[in-house]
């Protein structure tokens, strides 16, 4: 099915910062059924901006401090169009079969809308070039559809911004890729996490201290409510143990070593070497957090 008519009423929101490697494959996958496009850019000094003005997008400068407060300016802010909003990094894309959906859902199926706030869609990771298949990161349910009025950000969030909405939410067949190219260069996504682990370790000690999440964990609930159940569980266990036990349960009870050699290379450095990263900084903060309390 191809669009007759200017789009559907979904408006997009990227968030970028020197992506020209990724924001065209990003605008790319919209072209010509989403109208209303805002690339949130904090600072590019690439060919991003001129990329996002290629493809019509409509190019607005913000200041970053986290990805959770660009986020939440975002919503709260641009002159969006649509009442319902498609959240992108600009290293995500929506596949052919995601947007065909979605065509068919605003289009044909608006009744199933109208008690519906948000939307699930599974993430397709992409790791220099291979798609990770198993370990238990695929599927992986983001919620990256919502009604803006029902949204909201969680400013505890430092590393894996999610969005979360109080009213029902549905799972949708369709994948978005996330495929970062800068990241082709192991350099990089080394230099990217080591930075993440440092954020990864402060948001944890700030759940341990009492920050709580927007929604209910639950064993049962959202996937997003599943999520911080299970981080809640993984406060639990001890430092320096746990990366050990989860790069096991990975790579051999969810069979993560059928991804080949990339997907050793994938399961290793994000399932054991970035965990144990964010054990040792966590570690130090804790050591700091405690005697600032003796004192």
């Amino acid at each position: 099915m191809t669009m007759n008519h200017h789009g559907l009423p979904i408006s997009a929101i990227i968030l970028t910062y020197n992506e020209e490697k990724n924001v065209g494959l990003s605008l790319q996958s919209l072209t010509g059924w989403i109208d209303d496009i805002f690339v949130v850019d904090s600072g590019s000094t690439d060919t991003t901006l001129a990329i996002a003005e290629r493809y019509g997008a409509n190019a607005v400068h913000h200041p970053f401090e986290t990805h959770a407060r660009q986020w939440a300016w975002a919503l709260e802010n641009l002159p969006v169009k649509h009442e319902w909003i498609l959240g992108l990094d600009a290293d995500q894309r929506v596949t052919p079969e995601l947007r065909e959906e979605l065509i068919q859902l605003f289009t044909l199926g608006r009744s199933k809308l109208r008690e519906i706030d948000g939307l699930y869609v599974k993430r397709r990771q992409i790791f220099r070039g291979q798609w990770i298949r198993h370990g238990g990161y695929y599927p992986k349910y983001l919620l990256k559809l919502f009604r803006q009025a029902k949204a909201q950000a969680d400013e505890h969030d430092l590393v894996d911004h999610h969005f979360y909405v109080a009213g029902n939410t549905a799972k949708l067949r369709g994948d978005i890729i996330e495929d970062n190219q800068k990241e082709n260069d192991i350099t990089a996504w080394i230099e990217k996490h080591n930075h993440y682990a440092v954020l990864h370790a402060r948001e944890e000690l700030l759940r341990r201290n009492g920050a709580t999440w927007p929604i209910q964990p639950a064993l049962f609930g959202s996937p997003d409510q599943h999520a911080a159940w299970l981080k809640q569980r993984w406060y639990g266990l001890p430092l320096y143990i746990r990366p050990v036990l989860y790069f096991f349960y990975r790579y051999f009870l969810r069979l993560g070593f059928l991804d080949g050699k990339q997907g050793f290379i994938f399961h290793f450095l994000q399932g054991f070497w970035y965990r144990l990263l964010v054990d040792i900084y966590l570690d130090k903060l804790l050591a700091d957090y405690s005697r600032k309390r003796e004192l």
